[in-house]
């Protein structure tokens, strides 16, 4: 019965949408159509991690009754579960904010015929990608992503937008490109993109070979994510959209793409030995993102170097080749999914109420708006490390991983046949992380000082030193300041905050789960009985 579930979680937001795109300006029943979908795409997705976690394996669902290889076939385990949870909570919290936005606005920012039916395909987008059995039905969840998130992007029509989505769409389109030729390549080579029976098959292919598919895949999942140095299009793309459409961009599009890269490195090249390539560039992330972030005025920008920065955590314990260091991954994943997206809906309550998102332009907020406050200090100080956050524990996970990979992790604790890269680099890049999370730190607490703290009355003294150490966005907005913030929009931001505490209060269940899922991942073959009980054909 519950694999009659599975599929739903496309077919219900694609249904939505064409319904929401049917309602026309009825924007009462567009909402409510996206809140339903939204909130039965998490509910289904908790009971199959239900089932998935009891029974130790998943589930896997041929469409058209054609049998794998030679159908689409949806595999849910533990991680593509956790995966959809955490993306729908995103999403129907990201929904009720744009919802509140929008009836502030009279939906100026995010019209309502064309905001949901959008809203809802890049939804569908994700939940396929996470599901995905085949390396093909990857890239069409992909491609609807790219679909989507473009007129997301650049609602409002302004030159800016319009600017930043040509930049996105075309660096899209070249890891689109990248990714459909390492398909088509995969396919000539082995005959099929099912991605259980790839385990098996591209094994048998020449290493040079193997080489060549995988780092094809891994350039075209990197520019995704925003790996060093595939990252350059996001500071500049992200900040320019409206709030809502940024969180969700920056909270979820780019962990599309790390979730790609372990399927990758776990499921389809799990004799494949790329740690090396993982730490150093996991390193440069972490270290060139947050450089960028510390030059910043403007917290849209500041925020977006940041989230470069971080992802290089991700990479570090996926380069890590162990079974800790992918558990305290999926972790910290999550908590960056939740941590991101409620900074970015923050932001906007600030450029709402204070007029801009600079500090050379905000002072005082903390007395104007006690409640922004509080409602940005904690997930800053999270996204910083501070204890006991789930950034903090995170972090000290990853850490811990790294360490005992230094130490040599005995062979049962490693995924497939992959070994740890040098102790000295892993060490290095431990030290580069705990250093990013300090700065980090001082980056997010510069700005909450300074944007709540700082008096008005020296904003002007402050611009006049500052204004030649710092970089402004690129014409860079200026909003109408309003006194008022919708119940919804505070409300909505303030649920995702209680989120991320509950990440923290729930910290051990939570690691035990990413740990369970993480031995799901140790060994190709789990994924392989998964789709092919009786053996890979």
């Amino acid at each position: 019965m519950t694999d009659a579930l599975v599929p739903l979680m496309v077919l219900l937001p694609l249904l939505g949408a064409a319904l929401a795109l049917m309602l026309g300006r009825r924007q009462r029943a567009q909402m409510a159509v996206s809140t339903v979908v939204l909130a039965a795409v998490a509910a289904i997705a908790a009971v199959l991690l239900a089932q998935v976690d009891a029974s130790g394996s998943g589930v896997a669902v041929a469409i058209g009754a054609w049998p794998p290889p030679f159908g689409i076939v949806l595999v849910v385990d533990r991680l593509s579960a956790i995966m959809i949870i955490i993306s729908a909570l995103m999403l129907l919290g990201v929904l009720v904010y744009a919802v509140g936005q929008g009836i502030a606005d009279q939906h100026r920012e995010t019209p309502v015929s064309i905001f949901h039916p959008t809203y809802l395909i890049l939804s569908a987008g994700v939940f396929n990608a996470f599901i995905a059995g085949d390396l093909f039905n990857l890239y069409v969840g992909f491609e609807i992503l790219l679909s989507a998130s473009y007129v997301l992007l650049t609602l409002g029509g302004t030159g800016e937008r319009i600017r930043a989505g040509v930049t996105y769409i075309i660096v899209s389109l070249v890891s689109s490109l990248f990714f459909l030729s390492a398909v088509a390549l995969v396919y000539g080579a082995t005959g099929t993109v099912n991605i259980a029976q790839l385990s098996v098959r591209l094994a048998e292919l020449p290493l040079d070979v193997q080489l060549i598919l995988h780092l094809l895949l891994l350039i075209a999942f990197g520019i995704k994510a925003a790996v060093f140095p595939l990252s350059f299009w996001l500071p500049d793309s992200y900040p320019t959209a409206p709030a809502p459409v940024t969180a969700v961009f920056a909270g979820l599009l780019t962990k599309v793409g790390v979730y790609a890269i372990i399927r990758t490195e776990t499921v389809i090249f799990p004799e494949s030995d790329l740690s090396t390539l993982f730490l150093v560039i996991g390193g440069l992330t972490l270290a060139v993102g947050i450089l960028g972030a510390l030059t910043q005025a403007d917290i849209k920008r500041l925020l977006s170097f940041t989230l470069v920065s971080h992802i290089g955590y991700m990479i570090f314990g996926i380069g890590l080749a162990s079974i800790v260091g992918l558990a305290a991954t999926i972790y910290y994943v999550i908590h960056h999914i939740s941590v991101q997206t409620t900074l970015f809906l923050t932001t906007g309550l600030i450029e709402r109420f204070g007029g801009s998102t600079s500090i050379t332009r905000l002072g005082g907020l903390r007395r104007a708006s006690p409640m922004l406050a509080v409602l940005f200090f904690v997930p800053a100080m999270n996204l910083g490390g501070i204890p006991p956050f789930s950034g903090f524990l995170g972090k000290v996970g990853l850490f811990v991983a790294g360490a005992d990979a230094a130490g040599g992790p005995p062979a049962s604790e490693t995924l497939g046949t992959s070994s740890p890269g040098p102790d000295w680099l892993i060490w290095t890049v431990i030290g580069i992380g705990a250093a990013t999370s300090l700065v980090t730190l001082y980056a997010l607490t510069r700005f909450w000082n300074l944007a709540f703290w700082r008096p008005k009355s020296e904003l002007e003294g402050y611009r006049s030193r500052i204004i030649d150490s710092v970089q402004e966005a690129p014409a860079g907005a200026t909003v109408v300041a309003t006194r008022t913030t919708p119940v919804l929009m505070l409300a909505a931001t303030a649920a995702l905050v209680a989120l991320t505490i509950a990440l923290t209060v729930f910290a051990g269940p939570l690691f035990e789960l990413s740990g369970r899922a993480a031995e799901n991942l140790r060994d190709a073959s789990v994924y392989v009985s998964i789709v092919f009980p009786g053996g890979v054909r």
